[in-house]
């Protein structure tokens, strides 16, 4: 594959070189494995899973619609890889049943099984693998993009493909490109969050207690305002949620909201900050823990089990895209013919004590192909939570099951890609949004 000479080793040339192991970055690879493509997929960590694992996030969310009307079941409004993800974890009995989110439904996951499932995926598909690498450059010809830099133990080196696809949910190789971005709304981003798992809970007093809603009730947000005002504990967020696992006796809880120990708003993409975000969440856990010990029936005499590696990121740099998911496409749950991944997820706007919902009842939006592809870059596609997007918009369509469906459909575009020798900001979206649908994707149904 002819490219500018880099001066560094060569490690191979691919169809594909799809840059992080997230939801979005594992659909990619796995879709252009399956077809029989040549791909290779770089990820940070020792195991795939992105926010849902490293994160902890621990929930596959955005699989459901919303209702008042029809509360006492889940009615799924998103299949593909998504299901497809869902069904093998289920297998493996690495997932609950569908669990009560407000007015909609999420399934808690085991981070282990998640990761297990992952590796089956791409190992079946025939993926090439390299953990414990880091996208550190971009190899570029003008504006195209012919590869990307890696750096790890072994030194630095190259890996070349005809399409590249940036999953990495901060836009590295957009922003290592020096192309477009924006920053949440005004340079504020969602807070970060430091999601932990709670053992040793007598779960029969504990739902007994809570309820059938992960969303804690109006009582246990009061409970929290009065603590936090007494001085006794540190609890800067007032709404919580607490998802049982697929373990015995085990809880998730979503409590901390991460600002700097000045009160400033964090910014994820800066090491200082999320430096900051990991010792400030670690120490939020320690007291939303003794809260949960000293005031919900069942956790008495419960431990924390652990924290995500890292801090939670709902938020940093989103593309400057060809097109653009805006907020009023969300609320006004607009359908369009290019759509290639449906979202009945509501806005879910993390920022200050008490998270704003936004639920879309009943129905849901779609998000455009163009919103995946960079205004500037050639074979260049974005999949997962950095996509065009504004920042209203971005707290509904970052959640698991919309990333799934970004990696999908940024897959089978550059299968297409390749196979057509169309460059995949000329492909139509429509066409996309056929392809999805013939591999299971059922956008028409």
């Amino acid at each position: 594959m002819a490219g500018p000479d880099h001066g560094l080793p060569i490690i191979g040339e691919f169809d594909v070189v799809v840059a992080g192991g997230g939801a979005a970055g594992l659909a990619a690879a796995e879709t252009l494995g399956r077809l029989g493509h040549s791909v290779l997929l770089i990820e940070r960590y020792g195991f795939c899973g992105g926010n849902a694992v490293a994160g902890l996030s621990g929930t596959i969310c955005g699989l459901y619609l919303s209702s008042e009307r029809n509360s006492n079941r889940p009615e799924q409004a998103v299949f593909g890889f998504a299901d497809r993800f869902r069904q093998a974890i289920d297998a493996r009995g690495g997932i609950t049943q569908a669990q009560r989110y407000g007015r909609t439904w999420t399934h808690c996951h085991d981070p282990l099984v998640w990761r297990e499932t992952a590796d089956a995926f791409l190992n079946d598909a025939n993926v090439n693998l390299l953990y414990h690498c880091f996208v550190t450059g971009v190899v570029m010809e003008g504006d195209m993009v012919r590869g990307v830099v890696i750096d790890s133990k072994a030194g630095r080196a190259v890996a070349l493909g005809r399409v590249v696809i940036d999953a990495s949910g901060d836009a590295d190789i957009v922003f290592r490109a020096g192309y477009g971005y924006t920053r949440g709304q005004d340079g504020t981003v969602q807070n970060p969050t430091m999601i932990f798992r709670l053992g040793n809970v007598d779960m029969e007093r504990f739902l007994a207690s809570w309820g059938s809603d992960t969303i804690c009730s109006t009582e246990v947000t009061q409970a929290l305002i009065a603590a936090n005002a007494s001085g006794e504990y540190h609890l800067p967020r007032a709404k919580i949620w607490i998802f049982p696992t697929p373990r015995a006796n085990e809880l998730l809880v979503n409590a901390t909201r991460l600002v700097g120990r000045d009160g400033r708003e964090l910014y994820p993409a800066d090491p200082q900050d999320l430096t900051e975000a990991e010792f400030v969440g670690r120490h939020q856990v320690r007291e939303y823990a003794r809260f949960l010990r000293d005031h919900v029936p069942g956790c008495e005499n419960s431990f924390v089990n652990d924290t995500g590696v890292q801090a939670g990121i709902r938020q940093s740099r989103s593309i400057a895209g060809v097109g653009r998911l805006t907020n009023d496409d969300v609320v006004a749950r607009r359908k369009r013919p290019d759509g290639v991944v449906r979202s009945p997820w509501p806005i879910e706007l993390h920022s200050g004590e008490k998270p704003k919902l936004e639920w879309l009842d009943d129905d849901y939006y779609e998000v455009g192909y163009d919103a995946l592809i960079p205004e500037r870059g050639e074979n260049l596609i974005v999949a997962g939570r950095c996509i065009s997007a504004e920042h209203e918009a971005l707290a509904s369509c970052r959640v698991t099951a919309q990333c799934f469906g970004y990696g999908h459909a940024a897959g089978l575009a550059a299968a297409h890609s390749i196979a057509s020798g169309t460059p995949v900001r000329d492909i139509e979206g429509e066409s996309v949004r056929a392809m999805l649908n013939e591999d299971g994707a059922r956008l028409d149904d």
